[in-house]
C-alpha cells in the first residue's frame, strides 16, 4: 500500500487535488515566476542542525532570495547573512510579512518544522565599490593525481572565476569555473605527465557589472605512482580487537550492517569479536557499540590488507599491525576452543607428535580453563617441537575428521579455533588468492559449456582468458597478461550433458556468452585459462582448461572419417594429422619444411607431396602451446598414424602399405586356418623374441622370421600344438615399442654368467637390472607407434622389412594351422606431455590422454593412461 492510504499501485495515482501535487504546483509555479529561484548564482547562508539556507541571485536582475528550509520537528530562529545592509525582505512562501537586513546585513527568520520558506529583497544588489581582486594557489611540487586549484576574491560581487591549465609546452585548456567561494577545481594528472613537467594556471574572476581581474601560479609534476593492482582476498571472518583500559566488555558489541557479534574472545591486547564474510566480499564497514551509542566513527576493514584489525576505546583510528605482545612460552601450547552450542561436556584433546606426554584415546586431555570464549587446553611440549599433532574429540565424536597439525613456527604456540571449522580464527596467516595455473581444473565440455567447481556469488564473474602466443602467468596474485575475454554465465547442466558426463553432473556449469562466441575457435589454439574475479576486477581463481569436449564437439565428429597418415592416389602421397589446437603445421622432409594447410572445419592439416616422396623419412613440425612447460612450443613429431618408421622410430617413412613390394611371396593368395569360434578356442600366448632368442635350431633368434623357420624347434612344437586342437597364437605386444633399442648393436647384455650365481642368488637380479633399461627384451607394453610393427625383432628395424617380415611370421603361422591375434594396449602410451617418446600429447596437448580432476594425467594403467572415451 502507499504509504498513509489504503491505496495499492496498481491503481491511479494521479490526482489534482492531492496535498503533495497541491505543494510541488505551487512550488513549480513560484520558480516559474521567479528564475532565479532555478539556476541563479546559490550562496550557502547557513547550515547548521536541522536548517539549511542560501541565498539566489539572477546575476542579470540581481534580487536576493533567501531560501530555508527546516527538516526539524520543531520550529527554529535563525539568523542569515544577506548581500545588503537595511533591506526589506518579503515572505514569497512559507509565511507571510516582512524583514529587514541589519547595518550588518544580517536577518532574523523563524523557519516552521518540517516546512521551508522564501523571501524576496525589496531592491536589487547595490553595486560593488571596488572592482574584484584576485590571488590563485597551485598544487604542491610533485603533484600528481588528482590536484586541486584554488583563488581567493576580494572585492566585486556576485563573481564568477574561470579557471586554466597549461601542462608543459601544451595548449592552455579550461579546467571549469566556480561561482561562489570557496573558488576551486581539481584537475587530473594521468601517467601520461612525466615527473618534472612544468604545470602553469590561470585563474580570471569577472563580478557582475563585467570588471575582471587575473592571476597566475606554478608548479611542477611529480612522479605518478603505479595504479595499484586489485587485491583478491579469501577470509572467512573479520576480526576486531577492541582494548578497553578498565576491562569492562559486557555489553560491547560489533555490528556490521544486520551481523552482530559480542566480544567474548579474551587477549593480552583485551577483547575481540568476529564477523563470518560471504564470498567476494572486499570490505567490512563496522561500529563498536553498547545500547546503541557508538564508541567512535563508522570504521572499515579493507579486506586486501588485512583480515583483522585493533582499536582503542575512545579514539577514532584503528591499525592493521599487530600490537606487541608478551613474549609467548614455547614450553607449550595453548589450544582455546570455541563451540557455537557452548557445550563442552565430554571433549577433551588427544595429542601425540610434540606433545611431552602423549595422551590415550581414552583418556584425552581436560581443559584447565573456561571463560566467554570457550574452553583452554594447555599442552607441555617436548624440547625442538615444531608440530603438535592432536584431535579433539568426544568419545568416538570428533571435531574434525581428519587429524590436525599445529605448525608451531606458523602459527605460534597459542590459537583460538572454531568448533567443526577447518584452520584457525587467530592467528590469521595469508589471506590472498593462490590462482595455479599449473593445473587444469575447468573443463570445456561443448562449445557453449564450460564446468568448473569454483564458489560463486552474485559478487562474482568468471571468465575464459586466452592468449594465442601464450604468456600469461601469475604474478603477485594477478594475471601477468589479461589477454582477450570469453565472458561466461551462470548456468546450468542439462539432462544430456548429465548423461553424457555424469562424472560432472554436480559441477557448477557456465554457458559462453553468445556475443563472443564467435572467437571459440581462435581461443582454442593458444594459452587458455578460466579465473574468476571479484566486483573489483581482483584475481580470485585461475586455472588451466581441459579441452577434449569442445575439441570433440567442434572438430571431432567431423574429423572422425578423415583419412589421416599417408594417402596414396595414383602414387602421389598426401600427409595429414589431426592438430586442431596448433597455430601452425609443416611437413619436414628431404631436408625441406614444406607447409601444411588447416582444413577449419575439421582440424586437419594436409600437404599433398610429389611420386617422389616415397620411401623418403618424414616428421611433423608442430607449433602449439604445451600446458605442461607453460609456454609455446614447436614439436618435431612422428606421425601418429605412421605406415613405416627408420630405426628406434626417429623418423616416419612415406609408405603405402598396398605396396606390392611390401608383400611376401604367396601372400595374397594365403589360405588362413577356419577361425574357431571363441567359446571352443585354444590359445597359445607367446612373446615374439622370448619364442626363439634362447632356441639354437633357430635361423632367426628373436625375430618375427624365426616363426618361418620350420625346421626349428619352437614351430615343430607349435605344428603339434595345432594338430592338438590349438587354433590361435596371442603374441604380446608386436606395435612400435618405446622402451627397445631397435638396432642390435645397441642393444645391452647382462655382464655376468648368470649360471655361476646360486638358484636363491640375489646376484642374477641385480645383473640383469643393469642392463634391463637398454637390453632387448621388453614386455611390450610400452606403445610409441600402434600402426608400425616393432622394429627390433627385424632384421633391419630401418624401412619397411618390420612389416615385410611380420608378415612372413603371420604367414608361417597361419601355415603351421594357427591363426594369429595380437594383445593391444589402447589404454596407455609410453610417455605424455613433452617427453621424448609422447607422440600424441605433443601433437594435441590434453586431448588424447586421459585427465583427472586437476588436469594431470592419469595413471592407473602404469602409464599415461588414453582417452578412448574422446572421439
Amino acid at each position: 500500500d502507499q504509504l498513509g492510504t489504503d491505496r495499492t499501485h496498481a491503481s491511479d495515482a494521479y490526482d489534482t487535488k492531492h496535498p503533495v501535487y497541491r505543494s510541488i504546483a505551487a512550488l513549480s509555479k513560484l520558480t516559474k515566476s521567479h528564475p532565479a529561484l532555478r539556476d541563479g548564482t546559490q550562496i550557502e547562508r547557513f547550515a547548521e542542525g536541522s536548517v539549511y539556507a542560501t541565498s539566489r541571485i539572477d546575476t542579470r536582475r540581481p534580487y536576493e532570495y533567501l531560501v530555508a528550509s527546516n527538516n526539524g520537528t520543531s520550529p527554529r530562529k535563525v539568523q542569515l547573512t544577506t548581500e545588503s545592509a537595511d533591506m526589506d525582505f518579503r515572505t514569497l512562501y512559507g509565511g507571510s510579512g516582512t524583514v529587514r537586513s541589519g547595518k550588518d546585513r544580517r536577518v532574523t527568520v523563524t523557519v516552521p518544522a518540517l516546512s521551508s520558506i522564501v523571501l524576496k529583497a525589496d531592491r536589487t544588489v547595490a553595486a560593488p565599490a571596488a572592482k574584484p581582486a584576485i590571488s590563485i594557489e597551485a598544487p604542491a611540487a610533485g603533484a600528481t593525481g588528482t590536484v586541486e586549484i584554488t583563488a581567493d576574491v576580494d572585492g566585486g560581487q556576485l563573481n564568477r572565476v574561470v579557471f586554466a591549465a597549461q601542462v608543459g609546452n601544451g595548449k592552455w585548456k579550461t579546467l571549469g569555473s566556480a561561482d561562489h567561494a570557496p573558488y576551486k577545481v581539481t584537475q587530473y594528472l594521468d601517467g601520461t605527465v612525466k615527473a618534472g613537467t612544468p604545470l602553469r594556471y590561470k585563474a580570471v574572476v569577472v563580478d557582475r557589472t563585467g570588471r575582471t581581474a587575473g592571476a597566475l601560479a606554478s608548479t611542477t609534476a611529480g612522479q605518478t605512482p603505479p595504479k595499484p593492482k586489485p587485491v583478491a582476498v579469501e577470509r572467512d571472518r573479520a576480526v576486531v580487537h577492541y582494548q578497553r583500559p578498565d576491562g569492562d566488555y559486557e555489553g560491547w558489541q560489533l555490528k556490521s550492517g544486520e551481523k552482530t557479534a559480542e566480544f567474548i574472545g579474551r587477549d593480552a591486547y583485551g577483547a575481540f569479536a568476529w564477523i563470518d564474510l560471504e564470498k567476494g566480499t572486499e570490505s567490512v564497514p563496522y561500529t563498536v557499540e553498547k545500547n546503541g551509542t557508538a564508541d567512535g566513527p563508522q570504521r572499515t576493514i579493507d579486506l586486501g590488507v588485512t583480515g583483522q584489525v585493533w582499536i582503542e576505546q575512545g579514539k577514532d583510528g584503528q591499525t592493521a599491525e599487530a600490537p606487541e605482545a608478551p613474549p609467548q612460552d614455547t614450553t607449550k601450547a595453548v589450544l582455546n576452543y570455541h563451540r557455537p552450542d557452548g557445550n563442552y561436556d565430554g571433549w577433551g584433546l588427544h595429542t601425540w607428535t610434540g606433545a611431552k606426554e602423549p595422551t590415550d584415546w581414552s583418556k584425552p586431555l581436560t581443559p584447565v580453563k573456561k571463560d566467554a570464549y570457550g574452553v583452554t587446553f594447555e599442552v607441555p611440549l617436548v624440547d625442538g617441537a615444531t608440530t603438535l599433532s592432536y584431535i579433539l574429540h568426544k568419545g568416538d565424536e570428533k571435531d574434525l575428521p581428519s587429524d590436525q597439525s599445529l605448525d608451531l613456527a606458523t602459527y605460534g604456540h597459542e590459537v583460538w579455533m572454531l568448533g567443526g571449522k577447518p584452520g584457525y580464527l587467530l592467528p590469521q596467516t595469508g589471506g590472498g588468492a593462490a590462482p595455479d595455473l599449473s593445473k587444469a581444473e575447468a573443463q570445456w565440455i561443448d562449445a557453449d559449456t564450460v564446468v568448473w567447481k569454483v564458489k560463486t556469488t552474485d559478487a562474482t564473474s568468471q571468465q575464459l582468458v586466452y592468449a594465442q602466443k601464450g604468456g600469461i602467468s601469475v604474478v603477485d596474485g594477478a594475471l601477468s597478461d589479461e589477454g582477450q575475454w570469453l565472458r561466461l554465465t551462470q548456468s546450468a547442466l542439462s539432462d544430456a550433458q548429465k548423461a553424457k558426463y555424469p562424472h560432472l553432473k554436480d559441477y557448477p556449469a557456465f554457458t559462453v556468452d553468445a556475443r563472443d562466441r564467435d572467437r571459440v575457435r581462435a581461443s582454442l589454439r593458444g594459452q587458455l585459462v578460466a579465473t574468476q574475479r571479484a566486483a573489483n576486477g581482483a584475481l580470485l581463481a585461475a586455472t588451466g582448461v581441459q579441452t577434449a569436449g569442445i575439441l570433440d564437439d567442434l572438430y571431432g565428429k567431423k574429423a572422425a572419417s578423415a583419412e589421416l597418415g599417408p594417402v596414396f592416389r595414383k602414387s602421389t602421397p598426401t600427409l595429414s594429422v589431426w592438430a586442431p589446437t596448433a597455430r601452425t603445421v609443416s611437413l619436414e622432409l628431404d631436408g625441406r619444411t614444406h607447409p601444411m594447410k588447416r582444413d577449419d572445419r575439421t582440424g586437419v592439416w594436409s600437404v599433398t607431396g610429389k611420386k617422389d616422396w616415397r620411401g623418403k623419412p618424414y616428421r611433423y613440425a608442430v607449433t602449439v602451446w604445451a600446458p605442461t612447460v607453460q609456454k609455446l612450443v614447436t614439436n618435431k613429431v612422428t606421425d601418429p598414424y605412421s605406415t613405416a618408421l627408420t630405426a628406434d622410430s626417429a623418423r616416419s617413412l612415406v609408405v603405402d602399405l598396398t605396396d606390392p613390394k611390401l608383400a611376401p611371396r604367396g601372400w595374397s593368395g594365403l589360405k588362413k586356418p577356419a577361425a574357431t569360434p571363441l567359446r571352443d578356442a585354444q590359445i597359445q600366448e607367446l612373446h615374439v623374441r622370448d619364442f626363439s632368442v634362447t632356441d639354437r635350431t633357430a635361423k632367426h633368434p628373436g625375430e618375427y622370421l624365426a616363426f618361418t623357420d620350420t625346421g626349428s624347434k619352437g614351430m615343430k612344437h607349435l605344428k603339434k600344438l595345432a594338430d592338438s586342437g590349438t587354433s590361435y597364437v596371442h603374441l604380446l605386444p608386436v606395435f612400435d615399442i618405446g622402451t627397445i633399442p631397435e638396432k642390435k648393436k645397441d642393444q645391452q647384455k647382462p655382464a655376468c654368467d648368470l649360471h655361476v650365481y646360486a638358484p636363491d642368488s640375489e646376484e642374477q637380479q641385480a645383473c640383469v637390472s643393469e642392463a634391463a633399461a637398454k637390453d632387448g627384451f621388453n614386455w611390450g607394453y610400452d606403445p610409441l607407434h600402434y600402426t608400425v610393427p616393432e622394429g627390433s625383432y627385424a632384421s633391419d628395424p630401418d624401412g619397411t622389412k618390420r612389416t615385410v617380415e611380420f608378415r612372413q611370421m603371420v604367414q608361417g603361422l597361419n601355415r603351421a594351422g594357427l591363426r594369429t591375434v595380437m594383445d593391444v594396449v589402447y589404454n596407455h602410451t609410453v610417455a605424455s606431455g613433452q617427453d621424448d617418446k609422447s607422440v600424441l600429447d605433443r601433437i594435441v596437448p590434453g586431448y588424447y590422454q586421459r585427465l583427472l580432476e586437476d588436469g594431470a594425467v592419469a595413471t592407473s594403467t602404469c602409464c599415461a593412461n588414453t582417452a578412448p572415451e574422446n572421439t
